[in-house]
């Protein structure tokens, strides 16, 4: 039963992973972790309570660990299928996705924690404080900032490409 509602779950899941990792292998990874963490400690799971929570504690947690151990940052580049548009009539909104795609991976791990919960998945203040067991109101000052850095970002990439 929780090994199905679990599996109902996994484009959240994966989709919230990209908004941490940006690359598709590393996404995947973090949501086979947070399965294989899940499945395994499903003791731990409190029947009753926001399964998807749960689930996004876990890969938000997964991914902590997975930053803590690299020795050192990799720099993010464009994963390759992003030069698949090139003279598209779509380049331009192409173009775009990846300036904010870039632009979000330039905020602090907090940021991108919330942008991420909030922004791209979609979940409550009150829902996402508690996946990254904080106060909803750090959660909105933290919300705050990130969307004040973005716009920055992207008004300096606009500018420069003026």
């Amino acid at each position: 039963m929780l090994a199905s509602e679990i599996a109902a779950l996994l484009p959240r899941m994966r989709r919230f992973a990209r908004s941490l990792a940006y690359h598709r292998e590393d996404a995947d990874d973090l949501v086979q972790i947070a399965m294989e963490r899940a499945l395994g400690r499903s003791e731990q799971y409190t029947p009753g309570t926001r399964l998807d929570s749960w689930l996004f504690r876990i890969i938000k947690n997964a991914w902590i660990d997975e930053v803590r151990s690299r020795a050192r940052r990799d720099e993010l580049f464009a994963p390759e299928e992003a030069g698949e548009q090139v003279g598209d009539d779509f380049a331009q909104a192409h173009q775009q996705r990846l300036a904010i795609q870039k632009a979000v991976s330039l905020l602090s791990e907090e940021h991108r924690l919330v942008v991420g919960l909030v922004l791209v998945d979609g979940l409550g203040y009150k829902e996402a404080a508690e996946v990254l067991e904080i106060p909803v109101g750090t959660l909105t000052s933290r919300l705050a900032r990130a969307r004040d850095a973005l716009q920055q970002i992207l008004s300096d990439h606009t500018k420069a490409r003026a």
